[in-house]
C-alpha cells in the first residue's frame, strides 16, 4: 500500500509544509504562455519546483519539474500544454534536506471526471484525514504531500455530490462545503475539473491569499484569473475584482461563466502577517492592504521602539538587508533623522535563505548571497534593519560580516516581533528549538547573534502598522509571535507530534 519514504506511522503527513505561489486562468485562447508568465511573477514564493497543467476539453496536459520556472520548461513542454483553462504552481521545499520531484504540484486523480489541484498552505489535521481516507473513503495516497491529501478529500466529496455525468455548480459547492467541514488548517486551492472548468476555494480563515481578476476576451467573453498575489493580475492586464472570501468557492466554466458561493458556515478573515512582513512582493495588494505601504509603516513604528531603547547619537547610519527590509529601513532612518546607506549588496542568483532546507545549506548560502562593502562600515556605529529574525543563522552571519567590514558597533533591528512559536500554516518555522528567540531574552538573542544591541518590533506595533488606514482586515494570523493558533485544532500535543516527525 505504501511506496516510497514510508514512515513508521502510515498516517504521518508531517513532512508537508510548503510555501507556494498558485495561479489559475480561464481564457479565450491557449493559456500556457499566460500561466508561465504568471509563475515568473510568483517565483519569489517558490524556487524549488514548478508545475503547469492545462485542460483541452476533457483532456489534461501536465508538466512539472524541479528548479525555477525559467529553467523547468522547454519549448516542447509548452507546445504540449494545450487548452484555454489551466493552472500553475511554484513551491519551496520547506521540509527535509531536498524536495522529491514526486511531491511537486499539481497533483492528479482520475475520478470523478479527472481532477488536478494546486494548493498553498498547510493542513493541520492530516492524521485524522489519512485515517478517514484509508479506512472510510478507500483512497490511496502515494506521497507525503498534504496537497495530494486535500485533492483526494475533494475528489471523494465530488463523487458523493455527482449524479451521472452532470455536475452542476451547486453540486460542486456542496462538495467544497464538506471539504471545509473535514479539513483544518490553511489552504488556498485551485483545481481543474475535466470538462467542467476551474474551481478555486479558500479556507474559512483566509490565511493564505487568493485574488480574482477579470479582463475582456475575444467574442465578448470574460477571461478570468485567480492568483496568490495581485501583481499577476496587473501584469496581465486584468482588473482586480476582489479577494476570494474566506470559505468561498468560485467555479469558472471553460466559456468564462463565473459562479460563486460561500461554502463555510463560520468564517473569519485572518490573513498571514508574514505575507506583509516578508513573503509577498511589495507591489502586491493583499486583502486591500498594500504590501509596500505596510512595510513602510512597519519601519515608522519600529523607529518609535528604537528611539525608546537606543540613546540618541549612538547610531551613525541605518542599513537594510536587501530586499524586503528596505522600505522599513528607509522609514527608520527618516523617522530617526539618521543617514540611510546601502552597505550590503545582494547576489540575486541565490535563493532566500531562511526557506532553504537544511541548516548547513542556509549558513553556506548567506555569504554567497550578500557582500558587505567595507567603505560603508569602517569606523561607524551601524543600525542594521531586517524584516524578521527566524533561526538567526543569517542574522549572525550578517553581524559578523559587518564587524569584519570594520563596523565600530552593530545594532540589529527586526521589523517583525520575536518569532517564538512554530508557524503551522505553510511557512517553514516548524520547531521551537530552531527559533533563536524561543526561551531567550532579547539580550540573550543579541549575544547569540554577536550584536551590541537588538531591537524587536512589538506585536502591538506590527498590528498597528499593517492594519492602519483600512477596516476590511481587523486581525492577523500571528501565531508564530503569540502562540495563539486560531485555525484548526492546534494544541501542545499537535506541536509535539509535528516537531517529533519533521526533518529540518
Amino acid at each position: 500500500m505504501w511506496s516510497r519514504g514510508a514512515a513508521s506511522d502510515p498516517f504521518d503527513r508531517s513532512n508537508t509544509q510548503h510555501m507556494c505561489g498558485i495561479v489559475g486562468i480561464v481564457s479565450t485562447g491557449h493559456v500556457n504562455q499566460q500561466i508561465y508568465d504568471s509563475l515568473l511573477l510568483l517565483q519569489h514564493r517558490g524556487q524549488d519546483s514548478t508545475g503547469i497543467a492545462t485542460a483541452d476539453g476533457s483532456q489534461f496536459h501536465m508538466v512539472k519539474a524541479r528548479g525555477q520556472v525559467r529553467e523547468a520548461y522547454r519549448t516542447r513542454d509548452m507546445r504540449s500544454l494545450l487548452g484555454n483553462v489551466g493552472l500553475g504552481h511554484v513551491r519551496y521545499a520547506t521540509s527535509g534536506a531536498a524536495a522529491n520531484e514526486e511531491e511537486a504540484q499539481p497533483f492528479y486523480v482520475n475520478a470523478p471526471y479527472g481532477l488536478i489541484l494546486v494548493h498553498n498552505g498547510n493542513l493541520t489535521n492530516t492524521r485524522e484525514l489519512m485515517a478517514e481516507l484509508y479506512n472510510v473513503d478507500r483512497r490511496h495516497l502515494n506521497t507525503h504531500s498534504d496537497t495530494e491529501l486535500l485533492l483526494n478529500v475533494l475528489a471523494n466529496e465530488l463523487q458523493q455530490s455527482a449524479t451521472g455525468l452532470s455536475l452542476s455548480p451547486e453540486q460542486v459547492f456542496a462538495a467544497v462545503t464538506r471539504v471545509h467541514e473535514r479539513v483544518e488548517g490553511s489552504y488556498a486551492a485551485i483545481a481543474l475539473i475535466a470538462g467542467h472548468g476551474l474551481l478555486a476555494f479558500r479556507d474559512p480563515f483566509g490565511i493564505r491569499p487568493l485574488v480574482l481578476g477579470r479582463r475582456d476576451g475575444e467574442h465578448g467573453r470574460d477571461e478570468w484569473v485567480v492568483a496568490s498575489e495581485s501583481l499577476v493580475l496587473e501584469s496581465g492586464g486584468y482588473e482586480i475584482v476582489r479577494d476570494v472570501e474566506p470559505g468561498e468557492a468560485l467555479l469558472i466554466t471553460p466559456d468564462g461563466e463565473l459562479h460563486s458561493q460561500q461554502c463555510a458556515t463560520q468564517t473569519r478573515l485572518l490573513p498571514c502577517s508574514f505575507e506583509y512582513i516578508y513573503l509577498a512582493r511589495p507591489d502586491s495588494v493583499l486583502s486591500g492592504i498594500s504590501v509596500y505601504d505596510a512595510r513602510l509603516r512597519l519601519g515608522d513604528v519600529l523607529a518609535e521602539q528604537i528611539a525608546t531603547e537606543i540613546p540618541a547619537g549612538d547610531i551613525d547610519v541605518v542599513m537594510p538587508i536587501p530586499d524586503s527590509s528596505r522600505p522599513s529601513a528607509m522609514q527608520v532612518a527618516q523617522q530617526l533623522g539618521i543617514e540611510y546607506r546601502e552597505g550590503f549588496f545582494k547576489n540575486r542568483y541565490v535563493g532566500r535563505t531562511f526557506i532553504m532546507p537544511g541548516q548547513a545549506v542556509r549558513k553556506r548560502s548567506v555569504r554567497q548571497k550578500l557582500n558587505a562593502m567595507s567603505t560603508e562600515f569602517r569606523g561607524k556605529n551601524v543600525l542594521i534593519v531586517d524584516d524578521s529574525i527566524v533561526r538567526g543563522t543569517t542574522s549572525r552571519e550578517i553581524v559578523e560580516m559587518a564587524r569584519t567590514a570594520g563596523a565600530n558597533s552593530v545594532t540589529f533591528a527586526s521589523a517583525a516581533p520575536p518569532v517564538l512559536y512554530p508557524h503551522v500554516y505553510g511557512i517553514n518555522m516548524p520547531t521551537r528549538a530552531e527559533l533563536i528567540a524561543h526561551d531567550r531574552t532579547n539580550d540573550e538573542v543579541a549575544a547569540v547573534m554577536g550584536a551590541d544591541h537588538l531591537v524587536y518590533q512589538t506585536v502591538e506595533g506590527m498590528n498597528r502598522a499593517i492594519l492602519s488606514g483600512q477596516s476590511t482586515v481587523t486581525e492577523l494570523e500571528e501565531s508564530c509571535f503569540t502562540g495563539e493558533y486560531l485555525a484548526g485544532n492546534v494544541d501542545a500535543e499537535y506541536l509535539a507530534w509535528l516537531e517529533a516527525n519533521l526533518v529540518s
